[in-house]
């Protein structure tokens, strides 16, 4: 393409091929026009080959593939924004399928506000999954405080539905690579939008839904790297200087623990509050140990 796109769509993807096909398919469908976006696939080091995944949709997408070796989903975005060609900058994760008019809304916003990272809905995909139902509750519950509590103003938003211009990501310097870790290096990069003076703007119509399927098991371990993660924000933020972060009141845990109670049943929301708990505990944990291995690596 000679022409520049409006949109490069970055998908950061690690072994799974499978949520990458899908993920892929769902952007075939979208009702933007094709000669306006281009898609961006950086493997992060998977030890399944992804070309073949990839070569499937050379006939329906402006697609590239790029790899690096294993260094975690932000430098993946990173390298991912570093080849686009794009006015814009979409992020999407490879187990997440945009809705049709997906671009469309974000457009819309962007061009109205070209100084500003937007983050849509993200809607989980499993809703027979306990595990992943309740780890998507905890984010529309952080989305619902901010936004509607907090006089519409968002702290963060998620990486895996979030839009942003070329210009003013590379401007702050992207993501920061250390976070290596799933874990909190949108908070972080939001964090930085912020210092800059870049809006955040939630735009709940631009909306993608996500199949992450979950055991207890992964569950919990998400939530720890969760926790692992914020300690790293603590530590990078702390340690620049800049927009601090604060540590909610008791009525945010509160309406956290009354929010099931409001989307489920009393015996479907007693579950989910269960799971809340856990992860709230999993993410005290991850949080504690990983300024442990920090402490310790310093002595």
């Amino acid at each position: 393409m000679s022409k520049r796109p409006v949109f490069s769509i970055i998908i950061p993807t690690h072994n799974r091929p499978t949520q990458l096909r899908n993920c892929l398919q769902s952007i075939c469908k979208l009702s933007y026009p094709r000669e306006r976006f281009e898609v961006i696939v950086v493997d992060d080091g998977s030890k399944i080959p992804l070309e073949n995944t990839v070569i499937e949709f050379k006939e329906t997408l402006n697609i590239r593939l790029f790899t690096q070796k294993n260094s975690g989903p932000a430098t993946a975005r990173n390298t991912g924004a570093g080849k686009a060609r794009g006015r814009f900058l979409a992020f999407l994760d490879d187990d997440c399928a945009p809705k049709s008019n997906w671009l469309e809304v974000i457009e819309s916003h962007l061009f109205k506000k070209p100084k500003s990272v937007i983050g849509g809905r993200t809607i989980n995909a499993l809703s027979e999954n306990p595990f992943s139902t309740a780890s998507q509750l905890l984010i529309d519950y952080l989305y619902h405080y901010f936004f509607k509590i907090k006089n519409h103003k968002l702290s963060f938003i998620t990486s895996n539905n979030m839009a942003i211009s070329s210009e003013c990501f590379h401007s702050i310097g992207g993501f920061t690579p250390s976070f290596y870790l799933a874990a909190a290096e949108d908070r972080e990069f939001c964090n930085r939008c912020r210092y800059h003076g870049i809006e955040i703007v939630y735009v709940p119509e631009a909306v993608v839904y996500h199949t992450h399927h979950l055991t207890f098991k992964s569950f919990f371990k998400q939530h720890f790297n969760y926790g692992r993660g914020a300690f790293l924000f603590y530590k990078i933020t702390g340690l620049d200087n800049r927009i601090l972060p604060s540590i909610e009141s008791l009525s945010f845990y509160l309406n956290l623990f009354r929010y099931p109670f409001s989307h489920a049943r009393t015996k479907t929301a007693l579950a989910l509050l269960s799971l809340l708990v856990t992860s709230q505990v999993a993410n005290a944990m991850g949080f504690f140990w990983e300024k442990v291995k920090y402490q310790k690596s310093r002595s």
